[in-house]
């Protein structure tokens, strides 16, 4: 490919949204190669300091035009431009990680870039980050300090500092970054953007030049959580060559979209903020969780603070000196100073100071195990402060390491976490937050973004908008990607097993969760079916469809949901004549259910006119 490396300032004039520009492609506004003139033109200039390298426009117009010839069908991403972190490969283009001296031209692309591109998206170009990525601020480059895209004199936060900028300007839809310690959620807080950290292992590392191999993670930048969701439901697949790569697995209880759910918040006392209004930000942040269905839980988040020294306290900053050992030791002029000075650090360690590590780390793992007990997900300030480049310069390690005090311990700990945008401060800059949960709840973390960040203009007034573009987000597009599988099944139950009555403990031991109390469709009787005829001491109702033409009921039932994995155990410990078929709910959709043999209804009572168990239990009281 053949390229340009002068590159970009505004944005493209219209929204790069993904639902956006999809709606435009259908409804014949624009087209792929109308995008990409104005990014070619809105990039042709670069005051930020977010690009590295831009593909030449001739090549990008190439790109555009093959995608109009073959048209959309097939290609969830048809003609969405995007970035690319300096430490991901896309052939024929140099792979610098932030350090000429270090750059090689890759012959293919990194695995997740080919997903992306199959895909039908467009990419533009190579973003400049903390070199190595090796920061958590946007200043330790070469090829310039990163520039925040709302005021220049803060710091854009880092590693993936230009992928952010990048997508807050408007230049382009999305971004990767990688995020080993917060360089995917820490720059899109600084820029108030949504930036997911996927569970590590689902997108692929291969292509991917290692920080720490073993925690690294390919991350994803967005204007909308709608907009990460369709990128991650792309981008993710398992890459047998990676040896760090893992299928996904059922996130089961969809948090995300439950009317109530329960978010771990630190102690008052274990929060820490080093800027004014932060504090106050954090505190209304909490409060508009409560607002759209959310019981706080207050945890104990001292295991997590100290799992998050680690990273870099500890000996896995050895694993930042095995990436690069052979360059930095034949060439340690070469690298950024304060990369260079962590970095060397990482040959100090021993092994017997990785193994006590190790031990430590699975220790205070299994303290934080028990939060899991009491909630769903964790809500914490993405960072503590938004510094100035001016102040980071002068103390780069005290200050980058003070963005990490709600980031460093996630991939330590196996989690999976969004960052969010929540609020507008007095100074102009945005304030956000993130959702974090484990390991393969990234779909219930991405389903709760979007509910939040939808639920902001309303709520807070300050139509927050899309990035720095002053856009707002389209209406709610309803044909979003499944993204994962829930790994779950769900039962609607009629009689013994409702909450609060005598059999309902068969349900909760195995973790079933309400989903909803409703009704059946107006088809069904039900009946207090003889004592003897269930053989177990409780009595029990029988729910019946009756005959096209028949008298019917709409019969209270609640909906639970539980892991597919206890499914088998509940169903055999069913009695006759009761057993599981498909019942219409009142919605018209069908679900697992209840239902009774009709040897098993005679001498029943019929009780349909109570419209439910618990009514018909009170008037027999």
């Amino acid at each position: 490919m053949s390229m340009q490396t002068n590159i970009q300032s505004g944005g493209a004039g219209f929204s790069m949204e993904i639902a956006s520009l999809q709606a435009d492609y259908r409804n014949g506004v624009r087209t792929p190669l109308d995008v990409i003139e104005a990014v070619i033109a809105a990039t042709e200039s670069d005051p930020h300091h977010a690009w590295i390298l831009r593909l030449e426009a001739d090549a990008l117009r190439a790109r555009a035009k093959e995608l109009q010839q073959r048209g959309p069908e097939g290609l969830p991403l048809y003609g969405i431009p995007f970035a690319i972190k300096d430490n991901i490969d896309l052939a024929g283009v140099p792979t610098t990680a932030g350090c000429p001296e270090y750059a090689y031209v890759p012959a293919v692309n990194a695995f997740v870039i080919q997903r992306l591109l199959d895909a039908g998206a467009i990419a533009v170009g190579k973003t400049n980050l903390d070199q190595f990525a090796t920061g958590l601020n946007g200043t330790r480059s070469p090829y310039g300090a990163c520039l925040n895209a709302f005021d220049p004199k803060r710091v854009s936060g880092g590693s993936s500092s230009g992928s952010a900028v990048s997508v807050a300007l408007g230049q382009v839809s999305f971004s990767l970054g990688t995020d080993t310690a917060g360089s995917g959620r820490v720059p899109a807080a600084f820029n108030n953007l949504i930036g997911l950290k996927p569970t590590c292992g689902l997108l692929s590392t291969s292509g991917v030049v290692p920080a720490c191999r073993s925690l690294d993670m390919p991350s994803i930048f967005a204007l909308t959580a709608e907009d990460a969701q369709r990128v991650f439901a792309v981008a993710q697949g398992y890459d047998a060559a990676n040896a760090y790569a893992r299928p996904a697995a059922p996130y089961g209880f969809d948090f995300g979209l439950a009317p109530r759910f329960r978010l771990g918040v630190p102690a008052s006392d274990q929060l820490r903020f080093f800027q004014d209004g932060y504090k106050e930000a954090f505190d209304a942040a909490c409060e508009h969780a409560r607002s759209i269905g959310a019981e706080l839980v207050t945890i104990d988040f001292a295991p997590y603070l100290e799992a998050a020294r680690l990273l870099y306290e500890g000996p896995w900053v050895a694993e930042r000196y095995l990436a690069i050992k052979e360059f930095i030791d034949a060439k340690p002029e070469a690298v950024f100073p304060v990369t260079r000075d962590i970095t060397l650090g990482g040959a100090k360690p021993l092994a017997a100071d990785a193994f006590a590590a190790a031990y430590r780390l699975r220790d205070l793992a299994r303290r934080c195990e028990q939060t899991w007990n009491s909630v769903d997900a964790l809500l914490l300030p993405t960072a503590p402060s938004h510094p100035t480049i001016a102040a980071m310069l002068h103390e780069p390690i005290a200050r980058n390491s003070e963005l990490g005090l709600y980031t460093n311990f996630m991939n330590l700990l196996d989690y999976a976490g969004v960052a969010v945008p929540f609020s507008m401060l007095a100074d102009g800059l945005p304030f956000g937050v993130t959702f974090a949960a484990p390991a393969h709840q990234d779909v219930p973390l991405l389903h709760l973004a979007r509910r939040w960040q939808r639920s902001l203009p309303a709520a807070i007034g300050l139509g927050l908008g899309l990035g720095a573009t002053g856009l707002t987000a389209t209406a709610m597009p309803q044909d979003l990607p499944a993204a994962g599988q829930d790994g779950q099944i769900r039962v609607a139950v009629c009689g013994a097993h409702l909450l609060g009555q005598p059999l309902h403990h068969q349900l909760s031991s195995r973790g079933a969760r309400l989903v909803a109390a409703t009704a059946t469709a107006p088809c069904y009787r039900l009946y207090a079916l003889a004592e003897a005829g269930v053989g177990i001491g409780v009595q029990r109702p029988g729910l019946a469809r009756v005959e096209p033409g028949a008298q019917g009921y709409a019969i209270e039932v609640e909906v639970w949901e539980m892991p597919v994995a206890q499914f088998g155990s509940f169903v055999a410990g069913i009695p006759a004549p009761l057993g599981i078929g498909r019942t219409e709910l009142a919605d018209g959709s069908w679900t697992s259910g209840f239902i009774c043999e009709p040897a098993g209804l005679a001498g029943a009572l019929d009780i349909s006119a109570f419209g439910g168990w618990r009514a018909w239990l009170a008037r027999k009281q």
